[in-house]
């Protein structure tokens, strides 16, 4: 018999809050966490507007402040993010398990703010200038090797970077390390702090980033509106804890929810965009329920970026897929009040999955104000729902052709 994985525990640094339980607070009212960069001068800049972390204080997550030093943003959120997971899920690592209990993080951009700023220190005033401690500070594995060290966790550390379908994917490959054996339990999750001048730049030079909204930033991210017209990028981090069902029972720890299911596959098809014909974000979706009826799935935390192409595409699979169905569901997107966190994203959208299917309420995807023919179905536009839900998907897209999906189900 194949063994089944639970989520019993999570933690969450974003822009709506530095906990879940404010993250969560901020999601279901509506709130936007969207505003003005702070991070760096924005006046050459088309793009002004981000989803920041706010008032972060990354010290007390650290053994000590030299640790502190040592690391970076991304690394801090993460840290910071696990060590609530943890504690939430009150999983406590001991010489019994720590052997036994894995690390699956992810990383879009990982240590990029740094890595940039050192560069040009480098070309400017020499190679003496560089921070001794640079590598550790960029490089994307350091994430789990923080949270290994600072939570004494030593099984396997696996660092995955699947540009937005990152940490979805983290969470499967944790769960996959679950069902095999090799583990009992882990944390799976993803980290992103991308808001530099080249972290940003970069979006903005493929478009992917909408302008108009540098006045009213809490306007900008409106997913399946008709006047969308790119993402608002954010940062921050989510990580879960998943364990093995029995393994969860045993220690008679709360279980938030089953993970009852994993698609995934890849487009073949652009470096940047979805395929418009949808197939392969559908067969992701399909292989995700392939042990369940498509009419038990009451909502979907939409992947939803707010971009012309995307919202549109992912629309039309959840209508190929669910048929008739499609229009019973609940569809909204909470990266209208975060942003596109990136590699974070996954993991932030699983979290507020799983609150959703434990609160009975739904976040709404604030913003939207002008219906677009294309897009037609309930995105829970502008003000939360109450609703009885019993299994919710949340799905992902990469640069790159990524399509994931996951299954969770209330226990």
């Amino acid at each position: 018999m194949e063994r089944r994985v639970v989520v019993t525990g999570f933690g969450m640094v974003s822009p709506l809050g530095n906990s879940v339980e404010q993250s969560w607070e901020h999601a279901v009212r509506g709130i936007s966490g969207i505003g003005h960069i702070s991070k760096f001068d924005t006046a050459d800049f088309p793009v002004k507007i981000a989803g920041e972390v706010k008032n972060f204080d990354p010290i007390p997550c650290y053994s000590s402040r030299k640790n502190v030093k040592r690391s970076h943003d991304y690394i801090h959120y993460a840290l910071a993010s696990a060590q609530m997971a943890l504690m939430h899920s009150g999983l406590d690592i001991n010489d019994n398990n720590t052997h036994m209990t894995g690390i699956c993080m992810g990383t879009g951009g990982g240590g990029l703010v740094h890595f940039e700023r050192e560069i040009v220190k480098l070309y400017q005033q020499g190679l003496q200038s560089v921070d001794i401690f640079a590598v550790l500070k960029f490089i994307p594995n350091m994430v789990g090797s923080w949270i290994s060290s600072e939570l004494n966790i030593k099984g396997p550390i696996y660092t995955n970077a699947s540009a937005c379908a990152t940490s979805t994917q983290s969470i499967i490959l944790a769960a996959d390390l679950i069902k095999s054996g090799r583990i009992d339990a882990a944390l799976a999750g993803g980290t992103e702090a991308p808001l530099s001048p080249m972290g940003v730049g970069c979006y903005d030079r493929i478009n992917a980033l909408t302008t108009g909204f540098n006045d009213n930033p809490r306007a900008a991210s409106r997913p399946f509106d008709a006047k969308r017209s790119g993402f608002v990028i954010g940062e921050g981090a989510g990580v879960l804890i998943l364990e093995e069902y029995e393994h969860a029972r045993a220690r008679g720890a709360t279980v938030y929810a089953e993970l009852a299911g994993c698609g995934e596959c890849s487009d073949a098809f652009h470096p940047t965009q979805p395929d418009p014909s949808g197939t392969g974000f559908e067969k992701a979706i399909i292989d995700a329920l392939k042990n369940m009826p498509l009419r038990d799935v009451d909502y979907i935390n939409a992947h939803g970026t707010s971009t012309i192409i995307g919202d549109k595409t992912e629309t039309r699979c959840i209508k190929n897929v669910f048929g008739d169905h499609a229009y019973d569901l609940a569809v909204s997107s909470t990266k209208s009040m975060t942003g596109h966190m990136l590699g974070a994203a996954g993991a932030v959208e699983a979290i507020f999955t799983i609150l959703a299917l434990n609160d009975g309420i739904i976040p709404p995807t604030i913003n939207y104000e002008f219906s677009d023919p294309d897009c037609d179905l309930n995105y829970v536009p502008n003000n939360a729902l109450k609703k009885d839900i019993r299994v919710a998907l949340t799905t992902a897209l990469g640069f790159g052709g990524h399509n994931v999906c996951l299954v969770l189900k209330k226990m």
